[in-house]
């Protein structure tokens, strides 16, 4: 008996020994892993700051031939920016891809480089966007340590995004400019735009829901003669959600994310499913949708008609307007292939007038900008940065351990991929002009703080992905 009890006790030490040592080999493990990634992400930063105080002194030699005033507030700014970023990620999600976060603040500081060349008043209003952006980005990881709990909230998730959608069509609270019903304000001075984070809300909800009825989507089980087709019932509910979604933003005029979300839709279908019959069913009636809209509805037919000619509209003021693509063909015209420099442009800022010769030339025409003094190579290096990222959240994805967050990444990704997208073939005439702007780089606090909020999530899903121990 006493041998036994012996042996047992012997046999419970060996356990324990066994779990402290195995437990001490994963800690090294993922010490050892760790540290190459956060000190990676650390000289990236480094070589990001130094690329912003290179881009930041040659635009202000080229416009005042001087060296930029009160340089070290920027600098300041963009350090502390830096350190805070580097402590959270080391904490909060040490496994992340190094790559993500200094990508973000190149192209954030890029744009204000540029936003400041451009428009003087709006640098400083920018400059607080993005402190509020990196406190969102804290806040988004603190609150968030698991993709997947974000699951367990669908239907909240999914009611909330539809009273933010909503929000602008209240009247004496929204408000229209541009032609588009999207600004929300509050007080005299806040003002912002709901459909900004309705869009990342809706991601989680459809995600959410496809990863649960996956199987019925991708499995036939009803039969039409002598073929068997998916249950399109099961399709009911969140079709009637993404439709709802799509007319309240069509009702708002806005129709860059009214199409952003329904292409994100249709590519987590396909991503769940795997049948590109519902693809081509979308597509199909997204086409006869365009059609019908570009003839009934004015803001969506004049983009169109500006599309195929619009030096015929370059006087046309309105709906019709084709001064500003005009100007931003001339943009990219005098850039070339390597630019004019940056500051040396010839879309600068009037301050007696409050105006630049482009309009909108910080926001939905800012890319024609980097075309005219950073040429065709100045741009082929910003879209690259665009898809570093993109190509890391899809990597995400692909090493995803369920459903969800694989649907979850693949779906912000795209989100972002979109957006980037179809401004950019927008300003080029590649396709009409959406109205959507440039991520990280335009001016816009809404579409900051939000894309600060969508690439948290992506780190979020990235330490996951990469942790040793699932």
């Amino acid at each position: 008996m006493a041998t036994g009890d012996t042996l047992s006790k012997q046999s419970g030490i060996a356990i324990r020994r066994s779990r402290i040592w195995r437990n001490e080999t994963q800690r090294v493990a993922r010490f050892l892993k760790v540290k190459p990634r956060r000190r990676s992400e650390l000289g990236l930063m480094v070589i990001g700051i130094t690329v912003f105080l290179s881009a930041m002194t040659l635009a202000n030699l080229a416009e005042t031939n001087q060296l930029p005033a009160h340089i070290y507030i920027p600098v300041a700014f963009v350090i502390a920016a830096c350190v805070v970023i580097q402590i959270l990620n080391r904490y909060l999600v040490p496994f992340a891809d190094p790559v993500i976060m200094p990508i973000t603040l190149l192209l954030n500081g890029i744009g204000w480089i540029m936003i400041k060349r451009l428009e003087p008043p709006a640098a400083t209003s920018q400059l607080l966007w993005t402190a509020v952006g990196i406190g969102v980005y804290a806040l988004t990881l603190t609150f968030i340590r698991r993709s997947r709990d974000l699951d367990r909230y669908r239907y909240l998730i999914g009611f909330f995004a539809f009273f933010l959608l909503l929000t602008p069509l209240i009247p004496h609270f929204g408000y229209s400019v541009g032609g588009a019903r999207l600004w929300v304000k509050l007080g005299s001075t806040l003002e912002f735009q709901p459909v900004e984070i309705a869009k990342i809300l809706l991601v989680v909800f459809f995600a959410s829901f496809f990863a649960e009825k996956k199987e019925l989507f991708a499995i036939p089980t009803k039969r039409v003669g002598n073929i068997l087709l998916p249950d399109f019932r099961v399709l009911g509910p969140v079709a009637l959600a993404a439709a709802a979604a799509l007319l309240i933003i069509l009702a708002e005029k806005d129709v860059g994310f009214s199409l952003i979300i329904f292409l994100v839709f249709l590519a987590l279908l396909w991503a769940a499913s795997g049948r590109w019959g519902y693809v081509i069913i979308g597509l199909a009636l997204f086409g006869l949708a365009t059609f019908f809209a570009a003839h009934m509805l004015g803001q969506i037919g004049g983009r169109f008609a500006v599309w195929t000619d619009p030096w015929k509209y370059y006087n046309t003021p309105g709906y019709y307007a084709g001064y500003q693509p005009v100007q931003g063909e001339l943009a990219f015209g005098r850039g070339g292939m390597f630019g004019s420099g940056l500051g040396l442009g010839l879309v600068h800022y009037i301050p007696n007038q409050g105006t630049t010769p482009l309009p909108v030339a910080t926001s939905d025409f800012i890319f024609a900008v980097f075309g005219e003094e950073l040429g065709l190579v100045g741009t082929t290096a910003l879209m690259t940065g665009y898809v570093l990222i993109i190509g890391t959240g899809l990597r995400a994805a692909i090493r995803a351990k369920n459903d969800f967050t694989k649907l979850l990444s693949i779906g912000l990704v795209l989100t972002f991929g979109f957006q980037t997208f179809f401004i950019m073939a927008g300003v080029t005439r590649l396709l009409p002009l959406t109205g959507v702007t440039l991520p990280l780089v335009s001016y816009g606090g809404s579409s900051l703080v939000a894309n600060y909020a969508l690439i948290a999530l992506l780190m979020r899903i990235s330490d996951e992905t990469n942790r040793v121990i699932p």
